[in-house]
């Protein structure tokens, strides 16, 4: 067992755990963190994708261990004081899911992908997201709400650095 400090969504947690947990397994199971979800464990889904340190990873193939000292945001953290993210607002307006199970990981894959290229082509949202499956939406509204946060962010009367913005609202600087 060993003792690891970890933030999550703006939470400080002291734990101990087996060196052997992974990282979603301890999000889920110790801190109760359970909109992140246990698809493959292989990293071939993304549906349990978290951000640590602002940048997305794959929780299931990372050890709880390697996560001390470091701040995670998950799906639940995003929204802020009953606000949803505007990555969790467009998937809702686009009908960006429908069964749901890949949406966690699509969101924070999504908003990542928005921290690197904020006006990125419909080629690119794809690209970027070739990580995440989806096995029931065939992605066209997902790639239409990343594409409506980045519109949005990058409209008239924006404020400069509008997709500096959507980082900040994770909880999250990078």
């Amino acid at each position: 067992m060993t003792r690891i400090s970890v933030t999550v969504d703006g939470v400080e947690y002291s734990d101990e755990v087996e060196n052997r947990t992974l990282l979603v397994q301890y999000l889920r199971e110790q801190v109760g963190k359970t909109g992140t979800v246990i698809g493959c464990d292989t990293t071939n889904c993304g549906a349990c994708t978290v951000h640590l340190d602002g940048r997305s990873v794959k929780s299931c193939t990372m050890l709880a261990v390697q996560a001390d000292g470091h701040e995670v945001t998950t799906i639940e953290g995003l929204a802020q004081d009953g606000v949803l993210h505007p990555m969790q607002a467009a998937f809702h307006d686009t009908h960006a899911l429908q069964c749901g199970f890949c949406t966690p990981g699509m969101i924070m894959s999504s908003i990542d992908l928005l921290n690197d290229n904020a006006n990125p082509t419909e080629t690119e949202i794809r690209e970027g997201l070739e990580g995440n499956l989806c096995r029931c939406t065939g992605y066209q509204n997902i790639v239409r709400a990343v594409q409506q946060v980045a519109g949005a962010a990058a409209s008239p009367g924006a404020s400069p650095g509008a997709a500096a913005d959507t980082s900040v609202s994770t909880g999250v600087s990078s």
